[in-house]
């Protein structure tokens, strides 16, 4: 396994719509071992695959407790297929370091995916875990959470955020 470089906003991978798994093999078993340790050495809940510089339809999670047992769940060609209610939290995102925003997203959805050998799933989620699927599933549509804010709070997403990589270009 190995930690992978992720791409930070404003980077154009983070905008494309990743491509669907059609081989399921010991290449996609490594990249998602390697999205794993990377998300978990961040660290963080989730991880897109484009995220990482790779445009496919892959996520990796675990929104369990951090002082508990791992819990990790890998999805390929992952689709919301219902959802229900709606919530507001505080999202943060590992391609966007250090700014963080409430984001409209739906309270509980169910996920169709595939898993590591193909075989599909469905599963029900809700909470922090139906969050962080919506927000990875939006990584593979090229979608960042700050698109999901209002005009006005995306203006100021982008004026605050040029101050963080100028202040981290000054650092360097």
């Amino acid at each position: 396994m190995s930690l992978l470089k992720i791409h930070h906003y404003p980077d154009p991978v983070l905008k494309q719509k990743a491509a669907p798994v059609t081989t399921f093999d010991v290449g996609l078993r490594q990249l998602a071992g390697d999205m794993l340790e990377t998300m978990y050495a961040a660290p963080g809940v989730g991880l897109a695959a484009p995220q990482v510089g790779i445009s496919r339809r892959l996520i990796v999670l675990d929104c369990s407790a951090k002082d508990g047992e791992r819990q990790p769940l890998v999805a390929v060609n992952p689709e919301i297929v219902a959802r229900e209610g709606e919530c507001c939290e505080e999202e943060g995102c590992l391609s966007v370091p250090e700014y963080y925003a409430r984001v409209p997203r739906s309270e509980a959805v169910r996920v169709r995916f595939q898993d590591l050998d193909g075989v599909s799933r469905e599963i029900e989620a809700n909470g922090l875990w139906a969050i962080c699927f919506q927000h990875e599933i939006d990584h593979l549509d090229g979608i960042l959470f700050v698109d999901r804010l209002s005009p006005l709070k995306r203006g100021m997403f982008r004026k605050k955020y040029q101050k963080i990589i100028e202040q981290r270009q000054e650092q360097l």
